[in-house]
């Protein structure tokens, strides 16, 4: 009689913890990979809208408008951003992403009336030109940064830190430092480049208050300030931002996606999202600053369903970064160049993945042409195809955001509001403080 073999798999050690173990103890390396994380996580998924029935009432989708007209930095700016939808593109750097993909991503925000960002390793040519309104990063590599390319940005954001790696700096990998990388960061070509993970010029928040004022003489208090937090200690964070004088603060929660990082920071550090803004919204409203000072939310936007929960709870708008690659060719079977299709499978099976898995956007091996330095991988992603499909995105994204608020009985997506919501689960109306929903219960509130 053959003995039993049972396939029954360990909950702390499984497979991926003990290959994990088997990497590490072979090599003494951690993993560095790209994009965000991949444990489930309470996210906007948890929450629920309350539509219009008899105690509420919705609006006729086809005759009655619903305004998503946003204006941000309007605290200090004299000239703040004005958007057509408060959906905006997240910043993502020239090294991480090809010259073309910045391109594809000002010329699909000037025709959808938002804005796109520069991210690390500063602004090219590309990008400022295709841009009608561009914000510039001010982040603590100072890698690209000039002074000159500044004052032609339409706001700037000054990054403490991202939500995929909140108290760490960048990575950008050799393979993706060609000449013009380099050049622009004045670094060596062919060498791993690490950001620092704080600003060189300041240990606190009053020499950050020095940084926004230099930045507005700068620019002759002509341009909104924004500064971004990666979402750990927000509601603090928050405070801080706006005692230093910030028009705009972005909070960007640990779903956020990067080019590079020790899978570790990705995984293990900072908070979701879903709390993330509810902690920043509270420190806004405990200053008096709601609506003075503007609220942007990213990490894990993804549909107009994100969007919508998202102002609904505050937030005035989103910025998306992981979304918008998937919506340039990220993770697709094949790309367009020269008129027509072609596969990309081969290129997939060299990096010992496949569509729907890749996560290798630091080997500058991008099958499809966006996250890579090479000369001809890069000329897989055409700009103007690519911004079509960027198009395309935000704009279905936009109609989701109004289908709801219509349903809501919103004339102005800005009136959504959290009465709206409802939680699924208990974690998620715990973070978000909304009552789990066909209940009154709010977890750790009392009633």
């Amino acid at each position: 009689m053959s003995e039993k073999i049972t396939h029954e798999e360990s909950h702390g050690f499984n497979r991926d913890v003990i290959n994990y173990i088997q990497n590490a103890s072979a090599h003494g390396l951690y993993e560095i990979r790209g994009l965000g994380a991949k444990r489930a996580l309470p996210s906007f998924d948890d929450l629920l809208f309350l539509a219009g029935s008899a105690s509420r009432y919705p609006l006729e989708g086809y005759r009655e408008k619903c305004v998503t007209k946003t204006v941000l930095g309007t605290r200090f700016a004299k000239n703040p951003i004005v958007l057509d939808m408060p959906i905006t593109i997240a910043g993502m750097s020239f090294g991480s992403l090809s010259a073309n993909v910045k391109e594809a991503l000002g010329l699909a925000a000037t025709e959808l009336g938002t804005t796109t960002t520069t991210g690390d390793g500063g602004m090219t040519q590309e990008e400022r030109q295709s841009s009608k309104t561009l914000v510039y990063q001010c982040l603590p590599s100072r890698y690209g940064f000039n002074p000159d390319d500044l004052r032609k940005a339409n706001a700037i954001e000054v990054v403490i830190g991202q939500g995929a790696k909140p108290g760490g700096g960048g990575m950008l990998l050799g393979q993706k430092i060609n000449p013009r990388v380099a050049g622009m960061r004045t670094l060596p070509e062919g060498i791993d480049q690490r950001s620092a993970c704080r600003h060189p010029d300041w240990t606190g928040p009053d020499d950050l208050v020095i940084k926004i004022n230099e930045l507005r003489e700068m620019t002759d208090w002509q341009v909104p300030i924004y500064v971004k937090i990666g979402a750990t200690r927000v509601y603090n964070d928050v405070k801080l931002a706006v005692h230093a004088g910030a028009d705009v603060v972005v909070v960007d929660g640990m779903q956020g996606g990067t080019a590079a990082t020790q899978t570790v920071f990705i995984e293990h550090v900072g908070i979701p999202t879903l709390a993330a803004v509810r902690q920043a919204v509270e420190a806004l409203e405990d200053l008096n600053m709601k609506d003075k000072v503007q609220l942007v939310v990213s990490g894990g936007i993804r549909t107009g369903a994100d969007v919508a929960k998202a102002l609904a709870m505050g937030a005035d708008a989103v910025a998306i970064g992981q979304g918008v690659l998937f919506a340039l060719g990220c993770n697709n079977e094949t790309y367009f160049q020269n008129g027509e299709h072609h596969s990309a499978l081969a290129d997939y099976k060299k990096l010992g993945t496949a569509p729907g898995f890749c996560h290798h956007c630091h080997t500058g091996k991008c099958p499809v042409g966006v996250t890579t330095q090479d000369p001809i991988l890069e000329q897989r992603l055409n700009p103007e195809v690519a911004a079509k499909h960027v198009r395309n995105y935000f704009k279905t994204l936009n109609m989701e955001l109004t289908t709801i608020a219509r349903a809501c009985g919103k004339s102005n997506v800005h009136h959504l509001e959290r009465e709206d919501l409802v939680a699924l689960t208990i974690e998620a109306a715990a973070m978000a403080k909304l009552p789990l929903a066909g209940t009154n219960w709010i977890p750790g509130v009392p009633l």
